[in-house]
């Protein structure tokens, strides 16, 4: 798993933050007890501390203290629970898979392992305390995906009503439109005076776009949407997924072009279509390749495999057929009878070393001698082409939507679960 990917910068500073002895106490307490183990005080107070910073962070309102402490609490029980239930499993993170994830999380910001730990421990935080808590979240992680998602199956059925049901709910729905909006609101029961004056300011709008002035800017300064100060950006989305009072028209409006006014409860809309695109065409560039596999073991060494391929090139330079030295000497037994083909191949179906030295090739062409995880490679480009694979694209697309739909339900029934059979006990603050 790539946590580089997964452990986000916005997660690495709450660790720290957690990490850090911001909340030290000379005295600390028991505040809960979970199954035969105990929450400590200060253990919440550094967890408070480090949620505010998140919230700050998202620029968003802080609960109230005591609305606050009890959701972090609850957070603590169920990572606690979560530990205790991989303890039971056997769930480890051995110390070569951590060191492994936080040199990604270093190369992730620029710097080798040891540059991370002086600039952590520099700012005066504990790089072995750090350390655990990633432990801990690689644990979490583990566990969640042997005990959930990997217990997921999504059949083809329902990819196909999924699809089905899709297509009867948005019309077209490979077609995504890209929107600004702008609003004019008025109150709910708006008198003739306060809907005048929304005309008028509405007219003013109209009047400056129509001179030309940028959509964006003038939904920054005027328009009264959630999303002004973004220019009225309200992103890419499906027909489905369309306002209901903008779902008639945003299809019938061309790129750049910005609707009549439309009246709700909340005011007068301006909406413009910034730009469209479809999914119906998905070109993917495919190489029709061959190669041939000698692999190393304890009788085979990485120099005697090389030297055997390099013999083979040799031989294929002075005129023999590829494909027949492939079906003789190829290890790789599912291409070797094909006379080494690997068919069409896409992108990312390899691994990225064969895929690297394979895109590098012209028609035609051979590779030179190269190792990779399974040993050692020939590869010879027979073909290249450009196939439409909007249907694979939207199967896939779809499965990997009921596949996250179900973990998201199974994991919260799996969660609550563990919650109801554990034995907490809270003590009062």
């Amino acid at each position: 798993m790539n946590f580089g990917v997964i452990i986000l910068m916005k997660f690495l500073i709450a660790a720290l933050l957690v990490a850090s002895n911001v909340w030290a106490a000379p005295l600390d307490r028991i505040i809960a007890v979970v199954n035969d183990e105990v929450i400590l005080e200060s253990e919440l107070m550094d967890m408070q501390q480090t949620v505010r910073q998140q919230i700050r962070q998202r620029q968003a309102a802080i609960p109230p203290s005591d609305v606050l402490r009890d959701q972090v609490l609850e957070r603590l029980i169920m990572q606690r629970l979560q530990l205790q239930r991989a303890e039971q499993v056997g769930v480890r993170v051995g110390d070569d898979a951590l060191n492994a994830a936080l040199r990604q999380i270093a190369d992730n910001n620029n710097m080798n392992l040891r540059q991370f730990r002086d600039v952590l421990e520099e700012d005066g935080y504990d790089f072995s305390q750090f350390r655990e808590t990633i432990r801990e979240e690689m644990i979490i992680s583990r566990l969640r995906k042997g005990q959930v998602e990997d217990r997921v199956v999504v059949s083809d059925r329902e990819v196909d009503n999924f699809l089905s049901t899709q297509s009867v709910q948005s019309g077209n729905s490979d077609i995504e439109y890209q929107l600004q909006h702008i609003l004019i609101s008025m109150p709910e029961a708006a008198s003739p005076e306060e809907v005048q004056a929304a005309q008028e300011q509405l007219e003013k709008i109209q009047g400056l776009l129509a001179e030309g002035g940028d959509f964006g800017q003038v939904a920054a300064g005027y328009s009264d949407g959630q999303n002004a100060l973004e220019g009225g950006e309200l992103g890419w989305r499906k027909q489905g997924e369309l306002p209901s009072l903008f779902a008639d028209v945003v299809p019938k409006l061309s790129v750049g072009e910005v609707s009549e006014p439309l009246r709700s409860g909340s005011g007068f809309h301006l909406v413009r279509l910034k730009d469209k695109k479809s999914a119906e065409t998905h070109l993917v560039k495919q190489t029709l390749a061959s190669h041939i596999l000698i692999k190393t073991n304890e009788l085979v060494t990485d120099e005697e495999a090389e030297a055997r391929l390099n013999q083979l090139r040799e031989r294929i330079a002075n005129g023999e057929d590829f494909a027949e030295l492939a079906r003789a000497h190829s290890e790789d037994t599912g291409s070797a009878i094909e006379g080494g083909s690997l068919g069409w191949v896409s992108p990312g179906v390899m691994v990225p070393e064969f895929q690297e030295k394979m895109d590098e090739l012209a028609i035609g062409e051979m590779s030179d001698v190269f190792q990779s995880r399974f040993g050692w490679h020939l590869i010879k480009v027979e073909d290249r082409r450009e196939e439409n694979m909007a249907e694979e694209f939207k199967r896939n697309k779809a499965r990997e939507q009921i596949r996250q739909r179900k973990i998201d339900e199974e994991l919260e029934s799996w969660l609550r679960a563990m919650r109801d059979e554990a034995y907490v006990e809270y003590r009062d603050l």
